[in-house]
């Protein structure tokens, strides 16, 4: 009971923030995100307390107290921003949205889609990557992604909807026809292209690999799908620039083709998360990683259960065991718990991989 209240009020409190950001000048708007964003730095809460704890890792130990505190404030701030746009965006068009990204590196897109081959877009949580999806949109073609069955049912049919309307192809996790990973792969080997966000995922099915000096845990899937389809896996970097957004495409994440398919994945896991860091260095207020994100983090009895080294799934190995979206609770504010980052975003990608693993 106490649950489905909760539920109840965590969607209706979704869709007066919907209404109400849509209904006020992007100014007002971004003024009181602003407020809210200062407020939340000041209270300290737990996302705020590991945002600097994660931002540390990024700068180094250089970096004074003030300076971090500094940074971190930015980062709520930008965190803020990124739930603006986010609620605004249906009601922005979709070439004005396209027109104000400075994006680099098109051509790695456009000569993996002119070869014919898949194109696998892996981003970081970093500055919006729901503008970097109408980009992709208005300037090339729909893409495919896959979202968590959020609760309450009403709330995953609002960002389903939102997303749909966008003009993503959105897989759920769970309780459809197929598999979403079969249907994953088989839009690579189509040549279509496909989105995740791929720099968590604390599961047993992550990847491990050495970020920013330390071990973190990363989706098996961006990796994995390259590895069994053939398609071009491309690293993506995301920040906000005054009046508009910064997109790099980076070239294509090379893939071993021999040996042992974990090995494989491995390596283009850490391929892709050196490249995810360097962006994120550059960059680093803008990485929205309010999170656990480095094993070290994790509480005592958590890192005896978890993989040490990249762990496909087995053959065969049902959906349900393979996350593809990670992620999900709402409930509780993502500044001040360890909660979601991104409403059970449709672009988050943990394992969606094809079966199979060489053993």
């Amino acid at each position: 009971m106490l649950a489905r209240s909760r539920g109840r009020l965590l969607d209706a409190g979704y869709a007066a923030g919907w209404a109400l950001v849509k209904a006020v000048p992007h100014s007002v708007g971004a003024a009181a995100v602003r407020v809210v964003a200062d407020v939340a730095f000041r209270r300290q809460g737990k996302g705020v307390r590991r945002l600097r704890a994660n931002l540390r890792r990024v700068v180094g130990p250089d970096r004074s107290a003030a300076e971090l505190d500094a940074l971190t404030r930015q980062g709520v701030r930008s965190y803020g921003r990124y739930w603006l746009e986010v609620f605004r965006l249906s009601v922005l068009r979709p070439a004005e949205v396209a027109a104000c990204c400075r994006t680099e590196g098109e051509q790695h897109l456009d000569a993996a889609r002119a070869a014919g081959r898949g194109v696998i877009l892996a981003l970081p949580h970093s500055g919006n990557w729901e503008i970097a999806a109408v980009w992709l949109i208005a300037t090339r073609e729909p893409f495919t992604t896959v979202a968590e069955r959020l609760r309450p049912e009403s709330l995953y049919e609002r960002f389903l909807a939102y997303r749909q309307a966008l003009g993503m192809e959105v897989l759920p996790l769970t309780g459809g026809d197929r598999p979403p990973s079969e249907l994953l792969a088989a839009r690579l080997r189509a040549g279509g292209i496909v989105c995740l966000l791929g720099d968590r995922d604390l599961t047993r099915a992550g990847v491990d690999v050495t970020f920013f000096g330390e071990r973190a845990r990363m989706p098996a899937g961006p990796a994995l799908l390259a590895a069994t389809t053939g398609a071009a896996l491309l690293p993506v970097g995301l920040w906000f620039r005054d009046g508009g957004w910064g997109q790099r495409i980076h070239p294509p994440v090379p893939v071993p083709e021999g040996g042992r398919l974990r090995d494989r994945v491995h390596q283009a896991a850490q391929a892709l998360a050196d490249v995810f860091a360097a962006d994120i260095a550059e960059h680093p207020e803008d990485w929205h990683m309010l999170q656990r994100l480095w094993v070290a983090d994790l509480p005592a009895e958590q890192p005896a259960t978890a993989s040490r080294t990249a762990h496909p799934p087995a053959p065969g190995a049902p959906a349900a065991a393979v996350p593809v979206a990670g992620g999900s609770a709402l409930g509780g504010s993502a500044l001040d718990g360890d909660g979601a980052l991104d409403g059970g975003s449709a672009l988050d990608g943990r394992s969606g991989a094809a079966a199979g693993a060489e053993g």
